[in-house]
C-alpha cells in the first residue's frame, strides 16, 4: 500500500517534482546550458557536498549560516552540502584547470539545498544553472554574462525582463577613510538596506556630514537606469569611489548597447546577498513572477588559502524561471497494444511520438491508453485518438 501524503512528509521547502514537470525542467536546463556552451562556456560538474574548510573557505563563509553540516564517517572531518555552486567553480579554476590560458570560461548545472528560504524564495532546495569567467577584469566580462543570460532567456519566451545593476562596493570606498568597527557598520548597511534618509542623516555624528550628504544622495540614484546614472554622475566622490562608479557606468553602457526590450534599473546601495562580490552585480526579474530569475557579478575566485583572481559570473534559478514559463505542453503519447511489432513503435519515436506498450494481450487497448495517459492508441497499423 502507498503512504498517504501525511504519512510521507517533506522537510519546508523541500518537495517532489512529478511528470511532466521534471522532464520539462531536464529540458529547460539543457537548453540554457546549449545557449551558454554557444558562447564558449565548458560544463562542470562539482561534487554535491565537500570538505567544510574548503567549501566555506574565503568568500564561502558569507554562505555558512545557509548550509547543512554532516560528519564524514571516513575521514572524520565536517562536511558541507552545497547552498551555491559559484564558488565551487572557483575551486575548480584554481585547483584542477589551474594551467588552462585565461580567460576561463565555465558553466554548470545542478541542485543547491539551504539552510532557510527567502520571502521571495521558499524553496531550500533548487536547481541552479550558471556561467563564470574566471580571468577577466574587464566591464566586457561582466556585460557578456548579463548579455548571454538575458538572450538565453529570451530564446525560452520570456518577456518583460528587468536587470538591476548594483555597486555593493562603492558604499566602503565612500567610507574608506572611517574608522568604523562592526556595530557602526551594521547600522549603516541596515539604514541603506531600507533605503532609510532620516536613519541615515541620524549617522552624520558617525560618519561626518560629507559621508552623509552622499549616502543620502544616493538614495536618489536609484531606479530606472538613465536618470539613476545621471544622479550617480553629478555626485563629487572620493577618489577611490570614483572608480567604482565609472566601472558601473561601463557596464551599463555595454549592456544597454547589446540588448533591447530589457529594463535596466540601478541600485547602488543594495549589498543583500553580495556580501563577497568586489564590483558591480546584477539581478534579473521577470514582470509579474515571483523571486529572482538570477544574479550574479563581480567576484574574486580563491581558495580560503590561495590568493584569487578576477572573475564574474550568472547564476540562474530554476525555480522562478520555471514559474516564469507557460505550463509544460502534453506529448504526444500513443498506446501500442499487446504485439505491436516493434518496428511500428521505432517508426512512430522517430516521427516524435511517446510509446507506451500494453503488457496483456486480452486487454481493451482504448481503456489502457486512457490509463496510461495516451492522448492515441496504434490500431490497423495507424494511430487513433483516444476518447477521453
Amino acid at each position: 500500500m502507498n503512504p498517504t501524503p501525511e504519512k510521507a512528509p517533506l522537510p519546508a521547502g523541500i518537495s517532489d517534482q512529478l511528470p511532466p514537470h521534471a522532464a520539462f525542467e531536464a529540458h529547460i536546463v539543457n537548453r540554457l546550458m546549449a545557449a551558454f556552451a554557444g558562447h564558449g562556456y565548458e560544463r562542470v560538474k562539482p561534487p554535491l557536498i565537500e570538505f567544510e574548510d574548503t567549501l566555506l573557505g574565503g568568500g564561502g563563509a558569507t554562505l555558512a549560516e545557509q548550509t547543512f553540516r554532516l560528519m564524514d564517517p571516513v575521514s572524520q572531518r565536517m562536511l558541507a552540502l552545497r547552498p551555491d555552486m559559484t564558488l565551487q567553480i572557483a575551486r575548480i579554476a584554481q585547483t584542477r584547470l589551474t594551467n588552462r590560458p585565461r580567460p576561463l570560461r565555465l558553466g554548470y548545472a545542478g541542485q543547491v539545498v539551504r539552510v532557510s528560504g527567502s520571502q521571495l524564495r521558499f524553496e531550500r532546495q533548487f536547481g541552479q544553472v550558471g556561467a563564470e569567467i574566471i580571468g577577466a577584469t574587464s566591464p566586457a566580462a561582466d556585460a557578456e554574462v548579463i548579455v548571454m543570460a538575458t538572450e538565453a532567456l529570451r530564446a525560452l519566451g520570456m518577456s518583460g525582463l528587468t536587470v538591476d545593476l548594483g555597486l555593493p562596493t562603492l558604499v566602503p570606498a565612500i567610507l574608506a577613510d572611517h574608522r568604523l568597527d562592526p556595530e557602526q557598520w551594521s547600522h549603516i548597511r541596515a539604514a541603506l538596506d531600507r533605503k532609510d534618509e532620516a536613519a541615515i542623516s541620524n549617522l552624520a555624528a558617525v560618519i561626518g556630514e560629507t559621508s552623509k550628504a552622499l549616502l543620502t544622495s544616493l538614495v536618489s540614484a536609484t531606479g530606472r537606469a538613465a536618470p539613476a546614472i545621471d544622479a550617480l554622475q553629478r555626485l563629487p566622490l572620493p577618489e577611490a569611489a570614483q572608480s567604482e562608479r565609472a566601472e558601473l557606468i561601463k557596464v551599463f553602457q555595454r549592456v544597454a548597447g547589446e540588448t533591447a526590450d530589457l529594463t535596466i534599473s540601478i541600485d547602488p546601495l543594495e549589498n543583500r546577498g553580495f556580501e563577497y562580490h568586489t564590483g558591480v552585480t546584477f539581478t534579473l526579474f521577470a514582470r509579474d513572477v515571483r523571486g529572482e530569475l538570477g544574479r550574479g557579478g563581480r567576484y574574486m575566485a580563491g581558495m580560503a588559502d590561495a590568493d584569487g583572481e578576477p572573475a564574474t559570473g550568472v547564476s540562474l534559478f530554476m525555480d522562478s524561471i520555471l514559474r516564469a514559463l507557460p505550463a509544460p505542453s502534453v506529448a504526444r503519447r500513443i498506446f501500442l497494444p499487446a504485439g505491436t511489432p516493434a518496428a511500428e513503435g521505432g517508426r512512430l519515436r522517430a516521427d516524435g511520438w511517446v510509446t507506451v506498450s500494453g503488457l496483456d494481450e486480452a486487454s481493451d487497448p482504448a481503456k489502457n491508453a486512457r490509463l496510461q495517459r495516451c492522448t492515441h492508441v496504434f490500431i490497423d497499423g495507424a494511430p487513433h485518438k483516444v476518447d477521453t
